[in-house]
């Protein structure tokens, strides 16, 4: 890179990352101000429990109210790199031209026989660069604190889910499945029923079992066992496994709304083999595994947006001339707000007979030909 590529990709990260530490830090405080009530209580719970009985000081509190704060929202602020990122890229590529701009350096570059698209190839280095991080952090980071992301104020300072109730819940052959336990850390099911039904819907056969662990692709039963709904005098027998697509994953999916977002892509391709080796046909199993096909596809897709709606809105900015940065800012928020909402919404979005890997994508198909002409636009 040369010394006008490194001095614009110097200031155009530093204004990215100004812009997510101000962005973060405004919704943190905005989230402690309306939660400061809750975050004091279980600070004072957790003060007067380690502290034997005794009065817990001001300061005790205060500090352990600090920390769950923090303990709540680091996880939370690696998940909103990943929601915010292309808001910033396009944020710190507007005051960084600002900049340029102010000082008259756009001039200068011209005055030196250098093109104005020129300049866009730092911007986008470190633009690619950044959505290699969100990539990272997406299928590398993300699934391993994917827990910690569904607590809320009253839950800080716990890194284990809480065992609950599995309602019924149906499998994608049609299985009905209940236990009285679900321990999401230890993947364990604890006093399982589960019905296996006819095509029509009647209870064939209940199976049985004390407890059931989760073990490469199927559930072990411990003293499991079936009996016969339709036949009184048959025989119970002993059941070791059942096989389904009802992984801990799936059942923490079902059980925490957006689970699912934070899964990597090799989780949520686990996830599409199961229903494609369990011969799943039924409309649930195939909404289910349009679902799971659009997630994964649609990050793709959102990242695509993020880098085509940097460039739309890059010419709004690259000027021979100085002029009024106010009345440009106005002309490209729209432009950019609707490119990359439209992107996001556009890749999740059902879209029916165009299978989920092709439909994600039509979004960016709609902003290429957008941003090639807006490049392709600017005056130098």
């Amino acid at each position: 890179m040369t010394l006008l590529d490194r001095y614009i990709a110097r200031q155009y990260l530093l204004n990215a990352l100004l812009l997510l530490v101000i962005l973060g830090g405004f919704v943190v405080t905005i989230d402690v101000s309306l939660n400061i009530n809750r975050f004091g209580r279980q600070a004072a719970e957790l003060a007067s429990q380690s502290g034997a009985g005794e009065d817990p000081s001001d300061v005790r509190v205060a500090m352990l109210t600090v920390f769950l704060i923090a303990d709540l929202w680091w996880p939370r602020l690696l998940q909103l790199f990943n929601y915010m990122n292309g808001l910033v890229l396009v944020g710190a590529m507007g005051f960084t031209c600002a900049q340029l701009v102010r000082h008259r350096e756009l001039v200068a570059v011209l005055a030196g026989g250098q093109s104005l698209v020129r300049l866009s190839r730092p911007i986008f280095i470190v633009a690619v660069a950044l959505t290699g991080v969100q990539i990272v952090n997406q299928e590398v980071v993300m699934p391993r604190i994917a827990p910690l992301l569904t607590r809320d104020p009253g839950e800080a300072g716990q890194h284990r889910l809480d065992a609950s109730s599995l309602p019924p819940t149906a499998d994608s052959l049609g299985r009905v499945w209940y236990a009285a336990s679900f321990d999401p850390g230890a993947e364990q099911l604890n006093g399982l029923s589960v019905w296996v039904r006819t095509p029509s819907g009647l209870a064939s056969e209940r199976i049985d079992a004390e407890s059931a662990v989760w073990h490469d692709g199927g559930w072990d039963l411990r003293s499991g066992e079936a009996v016969s709904r339709t036949d009184q005098a048959a025989p119970t027998r002993p059941v070791r496994r059942i096989e389904t697509n009802l992984d801990p994953i799936e059942l923490k999916t079902r059980r925490f709304s957006g689970y699912s977002q934070n899964l990597s892509w090799r989780q949520i391709g686990q996830m599409i083999r199961v229903y494609d080796d369990l011969g799943a046909s039924d409309t649930q199993a195939r909404v289910a595994r349009e679902r799971l096909e659009r997630i994964r596809w649609g990050r793709l897709s959102a990242m695509l947006c993020n880098l085509l709606a940097l460039a739309i809105t890059l010419p709004f900015f690259l000027t021979r001339m100085p002029g009024d940065l106010m009345a440009r800012s106005l002309k490209a928020a729209p432009v950019a707000l609707l490119a990359l909402v439209g992107g996001v919404i556009g890749s999740t979005a059902t879209i029916s007979g165009i299978p989920p890997a092709v439909g994600a994508f039509l979004p960016a198909l709609s902003l290429l030909p957008v941003a090639l002409a807006m490049i392709a636009s600017v005056k130098t």
